[in-house]
Formats: C-alpha cells, structure tokens, sequence
C-alpha cells in the first residue's frame, strides 16, 4: 500500500489552503490508482497542532496529535505540502512543523509543493521559498508545482481546452508524483534512526568515528 501524507497549514476555517490540499489530494489518488497501486491518502492540518509545535520547540519531543503527523510523514511513501504566503514566504507555521522533524526524515521522498494567496503576484513562492526549502530537506520535488490565488478558484480558464487552469496543474503535478511512486528504480534511502532508537540502543562510538571517517579508523 502506497501512503501519501498531505500537509497544510491554513489559518481559517473554510480556508482555500485546505480546499486546494483536498484537491491535490484527490488528483494523487486517482493518478496513483490509476497506474494499479493501492494508495491510503492521509490528511495533517496544522491549525489545530499550533499549541503542541510550540511546546516540541521549547522541550524537543512531540505529543499526542503531533507526534502522530510526525510518525505518518516520516512512514509516508510522498508528500503533498501546501501552505498560505506571508510576507512572500511560507507561514511560520508551516515552516515549524518541517523544523521540528529529524534530520533525514524526508531523504528521497517524492514531494509536490502547493501555496494559497490572494494575489498571483505571489506565485513565484513556489521557486524562491518553497523549492529551496525541501531541496535542503533532501526531498525530491516534483517539477510542477501549484500556486492558487483567489481567481483561480472555479473562475481561470484555459483558453486552449476550456479545462480549469487551476485543474490542470493539479493532474499534472499528481500525474508526476504518482510517476515518481511507480517509478521503483531507485534504491530506497536507508532509514535513520530516531532519536527513540538511539535512546533505546546507542549507536557504539567506535562505529560512528569509523563511519565519520570512510571506515578509515580502525
């Protein structure tokens, strides 16, 4: 079974970065079922996990919820990331959420980068936040991203083909994600331990120096 979490991190309720999250979604589960794999598509709001992120950045362990969206991002086969624009950035909420997470959580996993603002004149959110972030995070971003302003919702048009522009993005980004998925050619990253595993069953110092060291100390 292929997993693929969706993160969003919208402020209200109704809230459009939550409906284009839905929408990316539903896209991802078609394009993945259509290529013959099951695929168990989660939901992580982060609104209502806003106290708990506070709490994991003063005593570095998350709770309850959190520590559930943490595991299910870090069990996740791909993720779909969409978050509102401030100040021509990522919210601080959303960027909280993917600080809080373990160096290696997301290595080689397949992402599709979304943003929501009221303007178009923020779309290049998408290249000069968002792409650099998950590249330093060691994700694979899918080339399509998609950025939703409040004109694109039911109203933007594709003169060529009549379909919804908003629409088309969406297929073609979940169309690259479900290709990505279904690609099994490359070797899975191997997993990191957590910081449980290490508290658990520290790893010998003998060994972390012969690994920092190319197995040159002996």
């Amino acid at each position: 079974m292929t997993s693929v979490v969706v993160v969003s991190a919208g402020l209200s309720v109704p809230s459009s970065t939550r409906l284009l999250a839905d929408k990316i979604g539903a896209a991802v589960e078609q394009a993945v079922t259509a290529r013959g794999q099951e695929v168990d598509v989660q939901h992580v709001e982060l609104r209502p996990l806003a106290h708990a992120l506070a709490d994991h950045l003063l005593t570095g362990f998350p709770a309850g919820e959190l520590a559930r969206a943490v595991e299910a991002v870090r069990h996740a086969d791909a993720l779909v990331v969409v978050t509102p624009v401030f100040s021509a950035s990522y919210s601080g909420l959303f960027k909280t959420f993917f600080d809080v997470l373990e160096p290696g959580t997301l290595d080689g996993k397949p992402v599709v980068v979304a943003a929501t603002a009221g303007t178009a004149r923020h779309s290049l959110v998408l290249d000069h936040a968002l792409r650099p972030l998950f590249a330093y995070l060691r994700a694979v971003v899918v080339p399509t991203g998609v950025f939703a302003a409040s004109e694109d919702f039911g109203v933007s048009t594709d003169a060529a083909s009549g379909e919804l522009a908003l629409d088309k993005r969406v297929q073609r980004a979940a169309g690259e994600l479900a290709a990505l998925l279904g690609a099994g050619s490359a070797p899975a990253p191997a997993p990191r331990r957590s910081a449980d595993d290490e508290l658990a069953a520290p790893t010998p110092f003998e060994q972390l120096l012969r690994e920092a060291g190319g197995d040159s100390v002996r």
